[in-house]
């Protein structure tokens, strides 16, 4: 703004504040003197603006001092505004007091309209600085209290790749991506002779998509319901074109096409069900990064469908199970994570579990029973206590063995910190149970997990056979189907932490604890049952949609023979197939060579992976060569 503009600013109140000016312009002069010198007044301005109790004398010099920075701002007109009023030199600061005390009221009202005045021709910098300072500190009080919601997804550990690169380093990610690269780059130009222009792909947050995937087709989407106690549900639609896709691929399951389902996927690539079926079976034939490649595309497409309202970060987005079009996105998500975790990638898991948590606090997929495993080994010890503590208002977890273990391991390794180490961002509550009472209450509440750590993990020290003898310990089953069920999830999915010689010793104290207690006080053992029995139900298994196989590191492959009881062939059942022959071998009558001119190099280049798919006349001999290798030797 330029010093004219400023001048006629000031001049407008010259007649109401004439005696003010004059003032003003003797105590700048004073100031600037003592500028020159070297001294500077230890006031901050911003602090007395929007102070209305400080002396009248004190505002007015410190708005003097404001109108100067202005003046100084605009192209440095200071001399301008100098020379609005002529000031005099020869009055006494007796006199200036005295008139100060006269007109308090009337400075006070001058200066709320001068900065009113400035603001609007948007001179007043320090009004704009003080409502940025005032967003700020609302932006940090509000990230303050969404960070205690233990729910909150942090979008930055979502990424897989971030995470490899926080443990391996940029320059082993880039080598391992360029090798990649070099050795699959001739898929990446598939599809229309080489694909010279390559279409954007949009960047998501849940995965990092690759550019040879198709463009979003737009062929589902989500619509918002309501919102209800804070939050908002929303629910997945399907257009026509992908109803269409879903007919396709249940008229191929029904006969167990495999072929059929890699179809739909040519016309529609990103139809959820058939890409879960060929991750499923990518997986059962060892082929874990095509598996993780096509979960990754139903990610991407069910991300890019999300409502402009769906923020499900923030823990205040509801996804209901109940709805059929929301249970894929469930599924891919439980998919996803169980693959972040058999690369290692714990942390990303650990965001994803929470992500699941917080769509449906009814948790149909379990995620409840795999939390505290991903937040041990993503060491986030003092998470999982809170989580624990704020999750349920009735402080039941511990009642579930894998939390009851699990906060007494986390605990551990609490207490390891705040030994080694005094600092304040350890966050270690040394009013809470040590980790000996802790594993110790564990024990007593489910004792049958005793008996199944020391087969799984194994233990195989001596000291855990005389353990085992007592007759607390000597059964693995509770005789409760729910409870049952669930200390089996937490023995396949946890029994890897249990080889830490560390969490061992403190089994085995424990477990000596429990021993000593129980011969001494004969009934404590009948106690622990009735917690057990009003805990979980004992009629029927709670958890029972809930595999076992989910929560297992394993990754079972099925062999080809019991592949069309996944989706196969219906010309391949009930044959005789050969375990070497690449994944599956012929039937009696081997199938008609297939023809690949002027086919799609796409949908050949999927129906090559399958086990019965047969390309030309030199992979008919073949087949027909193995098929009549055993009549010869009959």
């Amino acid at each position: 703004m330029s010093g004219r503009l400023l001048k006629k600013v000031l001049q407008e109140h010259e007649e109401s504040k004439l005696q003010k000016h004059h003032e003003e312009e003797e105590e700048d002069e004073e100031e600037e003197e003592e500028e020159e010198s070297g001294a500077r007044s230890s006031i901050n301005p911003f602090d007395l603006l929007n102070d209305g109790d400080e002396d009248p004398e004190e505002i007015e010099v410190d708005d003097e001092t404001i109108v100067e920075k202005k003046n100084e701002d605009a192209d440095h007109q200071s001399k301008n505004v100098d020379n609005v009023q002529p000031a005099s030199k020869n009055k006494s600061k007796k006199k200036k007091k005295k008139k100060n005390k006269e007109s308090a009221s009337n400075v006070a009202k001058a200066e709320i309209t001068l900065d009113e005045t400035l603001e609007a021709l948007g001179l007043n910098a320090n009004s704009k600085q003080d409502k940025v300072q005032e967003t700020k500190a609302n932006a940090d009080s509000s990230k303050k209290a969404s960070s205690r919601f233990v729910l909150e997804v942090d979008p930055k550990y979502l990424n897989l790749e971030n995470e490899l690169r926080r443990m391996y380093g940029s320059k082993a990610m880039r080598s391992f991506e360029s090798e990649s690269g070099s050795q699959g780059g001739s898929s990446s130009r598939q599809g229309r002779g080489g694909r010279r222009g390559v279409h954007h792909i949009t960047k998501t947050v849940l995965i990092s998509p690759k550019e040879n995937w198709s463009r979003w087709d737009r062929s589902f989407s989500m619509e918002f319901l309501e919102t209800k106690d804070g939050n908002n549900y929303f629910r997945y639609t399907h257009s026509s074109s992908y109803e269409q896709a879903q007919r396709a691929f249940r008229a191929a399951q029904a006969i167990h096409d495999l072929n059929g389902v890699a179809s739909v996927l040519i016309h529609h690539p990103y139809h959820i069900e058939s890409l879960i079926t060929m991750a499923d079976y990518f997986k059962f034939v060892g082929e874990h990064d095509m598996a993780a490649d096509s979960i990754g595309k139903c990610l991407y497409g069910l991300e890019r469908a999300w409502h402009p309202m769906f923020t499900p970060f923030q823990g205040n987005c509801r996804l209901e199970f109940t709805h059929e079009t929301n249970k894929l996105f469930f599924k891919t998500l439980f998919t996803h994570m169980r693959n972040m975790d058999r690369r290692g990638c714990h942390r990303s898991a650990l965001e994803v579990c929470k992500f699941l948590l917080s769509l449906d606090m009814s948790d149909p997929v379990g995620a409840l029973f795999c939390v505290d495993y991903f937040a041990l080994r993503a060491e986030e010890y003092a998470w999982l206590e809170q989580f624990s503590e704020e999750y349920r208002n009735d402080n039941s977890l511990w009642l579930f063995p894998n939390f009851s273990y699990s906060l007494a391991i986390a605990r551990v390794y609490l207490e390891k910190m705040e030994s080694s180490s005094s600092s304040e961002a350890t966050h270690v509550d040394t009013s809470k149970s040590s980790s000996l009472d802790l594993m110790t209450q564990a024990l007593k509440l489910h004792p049958t997990v005793l008996k199944k750590l020391v087969d799984k993990v194994p233990l195989k020290d001596q000291a855990w056979t005389k353990i085992l003898k007592h007759s607390y310990f000597r059964s693995d089953e509770s005789k409760i189907p729910s409870l049952d069920h669930l200390i089996n999830l937490y023995v396949e999915r946890n029994y890897l932490i249990w080889r830490l010689p560390d969490v061992q010793k403190l089994l085995r104290s424990a477990a000596d604890l429990v021993i000593e207690s129980l011969e001494q006080n004969g009934t404590e053992a009948e106690s622990w049952l009735c917690v057990r029995k009003e805990a979980f139900s004992a009629e029927n298994n709670q958890y029972s949609h809930l595999s076992t196989h989910d929560f297992s590191d394993s990754m079972p492959t099925l062999p080809p023979d019991n592949l069309q009881n996944f989706v196969a062939d219906p010309r391949m059942v009930g044959g005789e197939q050969m375990a070497g022959g690449g994944g599956g071998g012929q039937q009696e009558a081997p199938p008609r060579p297939r023809d690949v001119a002027n086919r799609n190099p796409f949908a050949v280049l999927f129906e090559s992976i399958l086990p019965w798919a047969n390309f030309g006349d030199e992979d008919d001999e073949i087949a027909r060569d193995g098929h009549h290798q055993p009549d010869n030797n009959g």
